[in-house]
């Protein structure tokens, strides 16, 4: 009698089991990235080795980013990929976790011009992986500029009103400084300037304002600012460059004489993360050369690995300066850490808000 009700249960308790499978969910990386970091193309071979979902927001500037681990939503995100302006104060707040680099194999081939770099070292940790660097170059229609603008003084031409496209955020601070000399002999004076250079800054970008048609704040934005013919020259990322280019738009790049400035982007993992077995996974995926070679394909921006290159063709190598990285870098002054960040972001905030 007793076995006959057990046998009546099992069907019940068979359902039960099947249910509590299929409520086990698949795992899911949530990552607070620089648009282009989480491209099909190649995050979807990690989600197929990893069996596991990966789920991406993007940020539109460094202030986005660290307002929004600030303001409690750390433990939201797993993986981030701060630029190199805010990469120390986020490890410096705890808002990172140290990485086991013993689980991140491929650290040894990155560049040692990157690694070497104090950004993302603290009490005898690393807490980020360096994955792409790049600049804020010149963007332009070349069917408007048929020879390459040479300097970034064209912004303020009176011939270029509403056409002009700034980046809502401070790297426009450092190119305005810049025009006006202040980092001379000293690059890294840009990330540190004086109460009256910033004042002497924000005047310039106020003479400016007449020919900005938009302050951008995402790169589809800004390509779409060009696609539809509403601006004709932009401080962008050479991800809208590639975009443009996919579009058949007619468009170039180019660092002017001043030079630009430019980024190192890590990626960093959370302190709040539940998920970091996970994560630290995709950070060594993520800085292995073939992977790096398809993220190169979709942002144009140069891998932190510089075997990436021999996946490359000849032509991509010289396009990403990976056959003379020494001598591009001098062109770029690397963002660092700006320990006056409230005093710039107040001086843009008032640029922004002058009629």
């Amino acid at each position: 009698m007793y076995w006959r009700h057990v046998a009546h249960l099992l069907p019940l308790l068979a359902a039960i089991l099947f249910a509590g499978a299929c409520t086990k969910k698949t795992p899911t990386l949530n990552l607070l990235v620089w648009e282009g970091y989480a491209d099909p193309s190649f995050v979807k071979a990690f989600e197929e080795q990893n069996h596991c979902k990966v789920s991406a927001s993007y940020m539109g500037s460094s202030d986005e980013l660290v307002a929004k681990l600030r303001g409690g939503s750390a433990g939201n995100y797993d993986v981030i990929s701060p630029s190199s302006d805010v990469a120390t104060s986020i490890v410096a707040s705890g808002l990172a976790a140290p990485l086991d680099l013993s689980k991140i194999p491929t650290y040894s081939q990155l560049s040692p011009q990157l690694t070497s770099l104090p950004l993302v070292h603290a009490n005898g940790q690393v807490y980020g992986v360096p994955f792409m660097w790049g600049p804020d170059p010149i963007i332009y229609d070349t069917t408007v500029f048929p020879t390459p603008p040479d300097s970034w003084s064209v912004f303020w031409d009176p011939k270029y009103k509403g056409k002009v496209a700034v980046w809502d955020d401070l790297s426009t601070v450092y190119m305005a400084a810049q025009v006006l000399g202040f980092d001379k002999p000293d690059p890294s004076r840009l990330y540190n300037l004086s109460d009256e250079q910033l004042e002497a800054v924000k005047k310039k970008l106020l003479e400016l304002k007449p020919n900005i048609r938009k302050m951008w704040a995402t790169g589809g934005e800004l390509t779409n600012l060009f696609e539809n013919h509403e601006v004709v020259i932009a401080m962008g990322w050479p991800l809208n460059t590639a975009e443009l280019r996919k579009k058949n738009f007619p468009v170039e790049e180019t660092i002017p004489k001043e030079n630009t400035t430019g980024w190192i982007d890590h990626l960093m993992i959370t302190a709040g993360s539940e998920n970091k077995e996970l994560a630290t996974a995709f950070l060594e995926y993520m800085v292995q050369a073939k992977t790096q070679k398809l993220v190169t394909d979709v942002t144009r921006y140069v891998p932190a690995n510089p075997q990436a290159a021999q996946f490359m063709t000849r032509e991509d190598v010289k396009t990403l300066h990976l056959d003379d990285v020494d001598n591009y870098q001098k062109r770029l002054y690397f963002w660092q850490n700006v320990p006056r960040r409230a005093k710039y972001n107040e001086i843009w905030n008032e640029v922004k808000a002058a009629q």
